[in-house]
């Protein structure tokens, strides 16, 4: 069965004005009714980098899990951030950027890709230690705009260190939105029957014309993990200075009915969850 990750984290991280905390807190409460499998909604990252994440720490305590059956992702940047995650009963997985361009990996997490390795291995031991579960996104995934080396097996290398770490989930980040269908369907059809016992997924960056594409290279070549955000807002600010929208929700959704995937969503709880994405990000 397909699994859908809602990022209302990612939305909100980038948002030209601080959403208050309140509003926060009610728009994941009606997302997680819908029955998204988990929902990514906040990080422990430094404030300075990520202002609109500083009150991650308020909004953990009350949100309501009982509403449905989705578990909480958060971002997690180092091993301090992580340490402080692994705290929150109410969170199921952590995740970490881990990047296969060394000048990203600098910008996005002060560390060089050597450093973040045994950061992962670091965290990898926490999670497993307080029965939480450790996501890897592997950004750059699909191009590197910097100029530096990149190719399907660099990535595929570095996949290969965190299966030797025992991470069960690896999703593939388009961060910049370069991904072609060439190159996602090489990936996949590479990385999905290599690693059988490890779930690989997709984080694609789309703009509104190319998103399809993209999501039928990955979901041909074995990808059942897919990460959107409501409305296709969003994108990472440590990437460049204009954001790529994520892939829309709604996009996604309807390319499951398409497909005849189940995905078992609550469409009253999902209609409630789009009007308030209307408030929540207005301009």
């Amino acid at each position: 069965m397909l699994k859908l990750i809602e990022c209302p984290r990612d939305a909100m991280q980038g948002w030209h004005h601080l959403i208050p905390t309140s509003e926060k807190i009610a728009y994941l409460n009606a997302l997680l009714k819908v029955g998204f499998d988990t929902i990514d909604f906040g990080s422990f990252v430094s404030p300075k980098a990520i202002p609109q994440m500083a009150d991650t720490r308020e909004v953990v305590g009350q949100l309501d899990l009982s509403a449905g059956s989705s578990k909480l992702l958060a971002i997690v940047a180092n091993v301090r951030g992580a340490e402080e995650a692994v705290t929150f009963e109410e969170i199921s997985y952590l995740g970490f950027p881990f990047s296969v361009s060394e000048t990203f990996q600098l910008r996005n997490t002060n560390k060089t890709i050597a450093e973040s390795l045994e950061q992962v291995d670091a965290m990898q031991e926490l999670c497993i230690k307080n029965r939480k579960e450790l996501v890897i996104y592997i950004s750059m995934g699909f191009g590197n705009p910097y100029g530096e080396p990149y190719s399907p097996e660099i990535v595929l290398k570095y996949v290969e260190e965190m299966v030797k770490m025992d991470i069960g989930i690896v999703s593939l980040a388009d961060t910049v939105g370069v991904a072609d269908p060439v190159t996602i369907a090489n990936l996949f059809k590479h990385l999905v029957p290599a690693y059988p016992g490890i779930e690989i997924g997709a984080h694609f960056h789309a703009a509104p014309n190319n998103w399809k594409e993209k999501i039928m290279a990955a979901y041909n070549n074995g990808c059942k993990r897919f990460d959107s955000a409501m409305k296709g807002i969003g994108g990472c600010p440590m990437a460049k200075d204009e954001l790529v929208g994520n892939l829309a929700t709604e996009n996604m959704i309807a390319f499951c009915q398409e497909q005849n995937e189940p995905l078992n969503l609550d469409e009253a709880a999902l209609l409630q969850a789009r009007q308030m994405a209307d408030m929540v990000f207005r301009n």
